[in-house]
């Protein structure tokens, strides 16, 4: 009797941690899934549609496509794994005490991988394009000679903290529990379409390491030599909102 009780409990124990599995990489994989439609609907709609003769959406089409991606893939996958597809939205919320730090890595490597796949997928439409001379820019971050309205490294640097740490401080108070329920990915995809309008002419706007990695891979040109930025910059920003948002919940709990 006590070697069946000991089996029924091994088998339970087996499956238990089978299942935790199974949820770890659907976690995974959804954030790998996000992040694939955040840079091929973000930086596609640059890629593809801003110029486009006659009737090219612009910088408030490749804002609004940002933010929508942002948007439909938080409702669609942020009930999977949180909805985050961007590695300084992850250290943020571990930081603001939301994340667990051993997910931390996983997440990260699959957002980059979802938006190197992204990226290249694009690579592969745009040559099948009439005419196609190369990929040039494909979307890249940069500064200096790379920024769109040539900023310099300075300007890239702090308008990338600042955008950063605003749009942790607007993911972690949207989905506090003490805020409206389910108008999260609204407040955030908005927050994100607004820090593209204003940042797309300095830095053509990332605020996302796995974004400006993803594309940087493919361009044509010194974007790579610049990435460190990209990743520097929105980490910094995205611990300073989260330190900037804690100090509202301790007040708060005072």
């Amino acid at each position: 009797m006590f070697l069946f009780k000991s089996v029924i409990c091994f088998a339970k124990f087996r499956m238990d941690l089978l299942n935790r599995k199974v949820m770890n990489m659907n976690k995974y994989f959804a954030e790998f899934i996000g992040t694939f439609w955040l840079v091929f609907g973000g930086c596609g709609s640059a890629v593809l549609a801003a110029a486009f003769p006659e009737l090219g959406i612009g910088f408030v089409g490749v804002a609004l496509a940002f933010g929508l991606t942002v948007l439909t893939g938080a409702y669609a996958l942020g009930h999977i794994s949180g909805g985050h597809f961007n590695p300084a939205v992850s250290v943020g919320l571990w930081v603001g005490g939301r994340f667990n730090a051993k997910d931390l890595a996983p997440y990260i490597i699959a957002q980059v991988l979802g938006g190197i796949f992204a990226a290249f997928i694009l690579y592969l439409i745009v040559q099948g394009q009439a005419g196609f001379t190369g990929t040039g820019g494909f979307a890249t971050n940069g500064f200096g000679d790379l920024s769109p309205g040539k900023y310099s490294l300075l300007s890239a640097l702090l308008i990338e903290i600042v955008l950063t740490a605003i749009f942790l401080i607007v993911i972690l108070g949207a989905t506090d529990k003490r805020a409206p329920a389910g108008f999260a990915p609204i407040a955030i995809g908005l927050a994100l379409t607004l820090i593209h309008l204003i940042s797309i002419p300095v830095t053509n706007t990332s605020v996302n390491p796995a974004r400006s990695t993803a594309v940087a891979l493919f361009a044509e040109t010194a974007a790579l030599s610049q990435l460190w930025l990209f990743w520097v910059a929105p980490i910094i920003g995205a611990v300073i909102g989260a330190l900037i948002y804690k100090c509202f919940e301790q007040k708060n709990s005072q």
